[in-house]
This record gives structure tokens, sequence and C-alpha cells, in this order.
């Protein structure tokens, strides 16, 4: 996530050499100065002074960590968090009781440049800290602002693990094609097109997606059919609750990575 975000930002025109990147193993140090042309550290010190914005791009168990590496460095500097599962309480307290803090929730199409992120900031950040967070986030798709953190967590279980959802459609989709006879190339082809092309239909278009799907379903017709299948078995029923367990998940995780 962390050079996808480098990347978008180059690609939109942001000077490379103003980016500082901090990566304690050198082989991927040397592989984003390569590739990108940004300044690459090994040591948060050595980096210092950083600019407006840091982004705290690390797995959660290594968050205090990080933290308490920039802490003395930081002025007025805003920290952006995309660490899944750290409430910024407690980013706060291991950067010493520091305010400036934002959080966000992106998603893996931010590699591709079409991901959308989730955005929280904390009363003490200031509107223009709060416009370059989102600067740095729209690099890499759509950013929707929360103003509670904890509607992180519902974030999370749609839009952060929702690919894996809609990858999980799009595989069974395909096996159900190759049960009825397509060759594989075929079943895979005909399901990841009708699901982008469908998914594309809905950004178009200015009617819901309810109203999308009547229009495809003919009265006694084969998506009529299929419907009142999937109906029967309560596939709609098993889709919320899957990401109401996600969500669960995401609030047990901020338990966890919290604990001191």
């Amino acid at each position: 996530m962390a050079t996808a975000l480098a990347g978008g930002l180059v690609a939109k025109g942001f000077a490379a050499k103003r980016l500082k990147v901090v990566e304690i193993l050198p082989e991927a140090r040397a592989r984003l100065a390569a590739s990108l042309g940004v300044a690459c550290f090994e040591k948060p010190a050595a980096a210092a002074p950083f600019g407006d914005v840091v982004v705290l791009a690390v797995k959660p168990q290594q968050m205090r960590e990080a933290a308490r590496a920039i802490a003395p460095h930081l002025g007025t500097t805003l920290v952006l968090s995309i660490a899944a599962g750290i409430r910024l309480a407690d980013l706060g307290r291991w950067l010493g009781g520091y305010g400036r803090l934002a959080r966000c929730m992106p998603n893996t199409p931010a590699l591709i440049g079409a991901g959308i992120t989730g955005l929280y900031a904390r009363p003490e950040v200031a509107p223009q800290q709060r416009a370059q967070a989102q600067a740095v986030l729209e690099a890499v798709g759509e950013v929707i602002w929360v103003e509670d953190e904890a509607l992180l967590d519902p974030v999370t279980a749609v839009s952060a693990s929702g690919p894996a959802y809609v990858f999980f459609f799009i595989e069974t989709l395909e096996r159900a094609a190759r049960e009825l006879g397509l060759e594989a190339a075929a079943a895979r082809r005909l399901a990841i097109a009708t699901f982008r092309g469908a998914a594309e239909l809905a950004v178009r278009s200015d009617e819901p997606p309810a109203t999308l799907r009547e229009r495809v379903t003919s009265k006694g017709g084969t998506t009529e059919r299929a419907l009142a299948s999937m109906r029967a078995a309560r596939v709609d029923d098993a889709i919320v609750r899957a990401v109401q367990a996600a969500n669960e998940r995401a609030r047990e995780l901020g338990d966890e990575f919290g604990r001191d």
C-alpha cells in the first residue's frame, strides 16, 4: 500500500525527491529508489525533518515500535495511519500524547489507482491538514470521510474486506460456468467481464442497484428463476451476516492491538 501511495503521488505530478520513504529492508529501499526516484532511508531519524504528512504504512504489530521511533521528530506534522485495527487513542499514547492524527482504511484496488478509502481525523487536525491527507489518498482512488472513528470498522468490513467478497463471487460464477460445460478460460472471461461491466454500469447510472437489477429481471425469465433460488437460500442475509462478522472482528483487532 505504501508503494501504491508513493507511485500514485508521483504519477499525479508530485516531485519524487520530496517523498521520503523509510524502509528497513535494503532490497526494498533499492527497488523503490530505482523505480520511483524517491529518497529512501533505513531509519526514521535519518529522514528527519519530516514533511507535512507522515504516513504510517506498517503492519499493526509493528505500529508501537514505529510510533516511538518517529515521536521525537514530529513537530506539527500530521500523522496518517493506514494500519488496520490501530485506534488513534492508542497511537497517540505511543507517540507521547500527540494529537495531530488521522486514520484511514484503504482497499487493495488502490494498487491500480481504483481504490476507495475511509478517512477520519481527530479534532486537533487543522482543515489544511485534512485536505493534505485527502490529497495523499486520492492519489490511489476515491476518499470518503467519516465523523466517528468507530465507523472505520464498518468501512473495513464493507470496502477493505470487500474485494475478497467480489473475488469469491467471481470464483463461484466461474465454477458454475465450468460445471455447465464451458471451457475454463471462457468461464473466467465471462465471470470477470460480467462483474466488471455490471459494476461500471452501476457507476455510470443515477439509478439505484435495485432498479438496475429489476431491469435485467424479466417476468418468467432466467434471471427471475436464479434470483428466486438465491432468495430461497437467503443469500442476501448470508452476505449481511458476513459483513457483520467482519465488522465485529475489526473491533476485536482494535482491542487486541491496543493493549500495552
